[in-house]
């Protein structure tokens, strides 16, 4: 199964959280981001890994799933 354009908006704002500090949470604007943006915070909160369906800090599951995201993306972006 391929990736679906809201996976990879989910794990386009996964990557915006801070890996050197889970005390900064990132605020997704409503009325200023992208609405793909918006929709995907939103899923991420639903699934239980970030606090606040407008962003907030990562949960326990997503910080694991931060993790593997940025290992995926290493492995996908080595050449």
């Amino acid at each position: 199964m391929p990736f679906s354009d809201d996976h990879l908006a989910e794990l386009n704002l996964l990557t915006q959280f801070r890996a050197s500090s889970l005390q900064e949470g990132i605020k997704v604007h409503s009325q200023e981001a992208d609405p793909a943006l918006v929709a995907a915070a939103e899923r991420l909160h639903g699934k239980g890994l970030i606090t606040q369906k407008d962003g907030g800090y990562l949960t326990d599951l997503g910080v694991e799933t931060v993790d593997h995201t940025r290992k995926l993306l290493g492995i996908l972006s080595s050449q």
